[in-house]
């Protein structure tokens, strides 16, 4: 259509030349007629411009805004009827469009938001399962840095991170770790553009889990405890008072040693539901800062006589800078002794005839850890998601308190903890502060 008004406009140029040289034509009416005809053209060609090439121009130009997704621009109106009810429509929709927009920046941007500062861990993965952006939860229980793109589950280091790439697609698992805590991961995928777009949840139920542990062993031991300790207690009492009537007599000296051997068994057992009552009754962490070697150094001698009972040597590799650490210093002690004392009878329970048993006690200081290694019969990975499961235990006379103990206080002093066995065969109690 513009090429149609541009030959009009040329084809009314050289009339107009024409006219305006009467000389070369006869003097006749024939050049009036020439100047009436023209001067008619001109009109119709303004006419044309009005009604046909400047709304031509002006839906050009719309159609341009929306190529570029301009909604903001609006369109003037041209003056001709038919032309402004569609600049009307036009940008009727436009505004439509900038609006849908807006709400859709906003809650993309709230969706951002609320993915950012969720505890559950969010992985966008690529079709080919290589991880595009992680939420700060998921790089915290993947334990991995801002150098995560493009790679796969498999190409990073954590335990969990290993255990949801074998997952399969469509499905939820749930994993106990070494160090305690327990996820939950659905891998699934949602439909954009036509095209499924795979993610993965991360969810924590270590905290969930623990406090329905600690509420189900907690009633079942303050029950045992009530029970066992009225029973011992009247038993040894009157056992006591039995002995001590029978040593007056003659002949009853096997009769007293076999009484004072149940007195003492039921002292033992005694002592046996108080270490069960420990672990119900332990109190907050009373937090204070303490060096991490000065730890290690005041209990080493009590640490060596554990392990030298059994033939065990005890080495130590502390770090020069002795950094503070904020914790309950009688809480700490406790697990210190409990995790070696763990290491020693792993160390004595197994057959040695080509090492020595050794027991070695690390501090780091970037990071800040404490690690208890020993060379003893190790943790088979079947039982390394159950270890700090309460009461359970994989010596054969174990009880599981010494663990579970050992859990709690940490937890409590939300430290970072894991026990596993490593391919060399040395099994580490690590602890990060």
């Amino acid at each position: 259509m513009t090429r149609i008004y541009l030959a009009f406009a040329v084809l009314l140029a050289a009339m107009l030349a024409l006219a305006f040289f009467p000389q070369s034509l006869p003097h006749t009416a024939l050049p009036y007629a020439w100047g009436g005809l023209t001067a008619v053209a001109v009109l119709f060609l303004a006419y044309f411009h009005r009604r046909v090439v400047r709304p031509l121009h002006v839906i050009g130009n719309g159609m341009q805004l929306l190529r570029e997704q301009d909604f903001s621009s609006r369109l003037h109106s041209v003056g001709v009827p038919e032309t402004d009810r569609i600049v009307e429509i036009f940008n009727q929709m436009m505004h439509k469009l900038r609006e849908e927009r807006l709400q859709l920046l906003e809650r993309n941007r709230l969706l951002d938001l609320l993915v950012e500062v969720s505890p559950m861990g969010v992985a966008m993965l690529d079709f080919d399962g290589r991880i595009t952006a992680l939420n700060p939860a998921a790089m915290q229980f993947l334990e991995c840095k801002a150098d995560y793109q493009g790679k796969t589950f498999a190409d990073l280091p954590g335990d969990l991170a290993q255990r949801i790439a074998a997952q399969k697609d469509e499905t939820t698992e749930t994993f106990s770790m070494s160090d305690a805590h327990i996820y939950r991961s659905t891998r699934s995928s949602f439909i954009d553009r036509g095209f499924n777009h795979p993610f993965v949840l991360i969810e924590s139920l270590t905290h969930e889990v623990m406090d329905a542990e600690r509420e189900a062993y907690g009633k079942v031991i303050r029950m045992i405890s009530h029970e066992v300790n009225n029973t011992v207690a009247g038993v040894s009492s009157i056992m006591e008072t039995v002995g001590d009537e029978l040593q007056a007599l003659p002949g009853t000296e096997e009769l007293c040693t076999a009484l004072q051997a149940c007195v003492g068994r039921s002292m033992e057992m005694s002592a046996f539901i108080k270490r069960f009552a420990e672990v119900v009754k332990l109190p907050e962490p009373s937090l204070q800062p303490m060096p991490l070697n000065s730890l290690v150094t005041a209990n080493l001698q009590f640490l060596e006589s554990l392990c030298h009972t059994h033939d065990i040597s005890l080495r130590t590799s502390l770090c020069t800078e002795d950094p503070e650490v904020r914790m309950d210093v009688a809480q700490m002690t406790q697990t210190l002794v409990n995790i070696v004392r763990n290491a020693v009878e792993s160390i004595a329970d197994q057959e040695r005839t080509d090492r020595l048993g050794e027991v070695v006690i690390t501090t780091t200081a970037d990071p800040l850890t404490l690690t208890i290694a020993d060379n003893g019969a190790g943790i088979a990975p079947e039982a390394e998601p159950k270890l700090f499961s309460p009461f359970f235990s994989t010596k054969p006379n174990g009880n599981g308190i010494g663990l579970l103990l050992s859990r709690e206080v940490l937890t409590r002093h939300q430290f970072r903890f894991s026990l596993k066995t490593g391919a060399d065969g040395i099994t580490r109690f690590r602890i990060q502060f």
